[in-house]
């Protein structure tokens, strides 16, 4: 068996753009052979990708899957570096089979499951999957975060907003299941979605969290009125913190649908139970936003064809 030398690996790097480590094993499985290591890259869909890798991918969808029972649900979030390219058929295809795949897993984060071997072509792992599809699609692509719920005693509602770039899992423990219900977990996701709550409930809320906003509440309204007694101010902060977590908390939100513009989300929650003589309880909620949190590259397209023209 021929020695891989660095020299090597560096050549079949500038020619295929493929990662450091897959030039250097392509190069061990094909005994050195440069002509049949380019040919492993390509067959492997790795060749390309890594000359792609440095671009921002803040674009892409979010999608969700659920088991044919509805106790179990994923949602996925897939980047891509242009939105036209989260639009095309094939990039959405491919965002499903990710989430399919990601229903079922068993890793516990994004990089144990990248490791894992791909459903639909077990000689790839879902990184090699992913690089390949980046060849083939022509952007960077980053397959971002996971979530799953699984609900035994209920079931999860999914939500989906404007084609995927919000995308909600809602996990609701019920002793009754029917239509009513489900509409029910459809509006609180559809809730969720809007209005971008941080918690479900208060119990959910960090104690430092509320301790540091009860200092700078303090502070404020001490500021407004400086001559107020503690008791005073005590009552204006607990006010205001409890304003602040009616926005911030999904069950305390007023209800979006509610005609008297008062009801909470629990408040609703609790009314569709009672008409159904049902037990309900809304355990949790998760909501991913495409490319939230990710630096979106300034694209000026004028610029772009005159540097490939190289005017």
């Amino acid at each position: 068996m021929a020695a891989v030398t660095a020299a090597m690996v560096k050549e079949l790097r500038e020619t295929t753009g493929a990662g450091m480590m897959d030039c250097k094993k392509a190069l061990a499985a094909t005994d050195g052979d440069m002509d049949k290591a380019v040919e492993f890259l390509r067959e492997k869909g790795l060749a390309g990708a890594a000359k792609k890798a440095g671009r921002i991918a803040a674009e892409g969808i979010v999608a969700t899957t659920l088991s044919a029972d509805e106790k179990k649900a994923v949602v996925v979030e897939v980047n891509a570096e242009t939105d036209f390219v989260a639009k095309n058929e094939k990039f959405q295809t491919y965002v499903a089979d990710v989430a399919a795949q990601a229903l079922n897993t068993t890793a516990a984060d994004i990089d144990a499951f990248l490791n894992e071997k791909w459903d639909k072509e077990p000689s790839l792992t879902v990184a090699e999957a992913l690089s390949s599809q980046i060849s083939i699609i022509g952007e960077n692509m980053k397959i971002r975060r996971f979530a799953q719920i699984e609900e035994a005693n209920g079931f999860v509602a999914s939500y989906i907003h404007a084609g995927g770039k919000i995308g909600v899992l809602v996990d609701v423990e019920t002793d009754v299941v029917n239509d009513a219900l489900k509409e029910m977990a459809k509006n609180v996701a559809m809730q969720a979605a809007a209005l971008k709550p941080l918690y479900t409930n208060r119990d959910e809320v960090d104690a430092d969290y509320i301790e540091k906003e009860t200092e700078i509440l303090t502070a404020a309204a001490k500021n407004e009125k400086p001559d107020a007694n503690d008791k005073i101010i005590e009552g204006m902060v607990r006010g205001r913190i409890n304003k602040e977590l009616k926005e911030i908390c999904l069950l305390d939100q007023v209800y979006v649908k509610a005609e008297d513009g008062k009801q909470t989300v629990s408040q609703y929650v609790a009314e569709v139970a009672k008409a159904n003589g049902a037990k309900v309880a809304v355990k949790k909620f998760v909501r991913f936003e495409t490319g939230e949190g990710l630096e979106k590259k300034e694209e000026n397209f004028a610029e772009e064809v005159a540097k490939q023209m190289g005017m």
